[in-house]
C-alpha cells in the first residue's frame, strides 16, 4: 500500500507505482512530498535533500537517540547514512521497471560523532554503471566539511516484478 497524502497507509510505495517510473522519477516525487519517504528516513531522523542522476545527499542532525553505550553516535547511524546515499545514488540511474539491492558496502570510520557535531551530510556518487551492477561511494561530512566516515557500495541490479492483479 502506498502511503497517501493524508498520512495514512504502511508508508511503502507498492511495486506496480514503483515499476511504473525510473528511479530518478521515484527519488524526485519523493522529495517533492508526491510518494512517501524511505520508512527508515523517519526512524533515523535523515531526509534525502539532493538528487542528480548518479547523485544523491542525505541529511540528518544526530542525537543522544542514536548513542551507543560510550556516549558517541552509532556506526549503525553512520553505515545506514552512507548506505542510503550511496543506493539513492545507484537508484536514479535506473530505468523503468528496475530494481536494485546493496549487495556489499565497506566503511570506514575516520572520527566520533556526538550530538554535538551537528548537522551532517553524506554525499553518494556512482563509480560504475552496468547492466547487472553498479559501484557507489560515499562520504559523511560535518558542517565545517571534516571528513567524518566514507564508504564503498556493490549493488545488484534487476527487473522489477509485479505480482498479477
Amino acid at each position: 500500500m502506498t502511503e497517501r497524502r493524508d498520512g495514512r497507509g504502511d508508508g511503502l510505495i507498492d511495486l506496480e507505482t514503483m515499476a511504473s517510473m525510473s528511479g530518478m522519477e521515484v527519488l524526485q516525487k519523493i522529495l517533492r512530498g508526491e510518494l512517501p519517504t524511505l520508512p527508515i528516513a523517519k526512524t533515523l531522523g535523515f531526509s534525502v535533500t539532493e538528487v542528480e542522476e548518479g547523485r544523491t545527499v542525505v541529511v540528518s542532525k544526530p542525537g543522544i537517540e542514536h548513542y551507543n553505550v560510550i556516549r558517541t553516535v552509532h556506526a549503525g547511524y553512520t553505515a545506514t547514512l552512507l548506505d542510503t546515499c550511496m543506493a539513492c545514488a545507484v537508484f536514479s540511474t535506473l530505468a523503468q521497471g528496475t530494481g536494485f539491492t546493496t549487495m556489499e558496502f565497506k566503511i570506514s570510520l575516520l572520527r566520533p560523532i556526538t550530538k554535538d557535531t551537528g548537522i551532517v551530510c553524506a554525499e553518494g556518487t556512482i563509480l560504475s554503471r552496468g547492466r547487472r551492477g553498479a559501484t557507489a561511494e560515499g562520504r559523511l561530512k560535518d558542517a565545517n566539511d571534516k571528513l567524518l566516515a566514507h564508504a564503498t557500495t556493490t549493488c545488484l541490479i534487476f527487473p522489477l516484478e509485479t505480482a498479477p492483479s
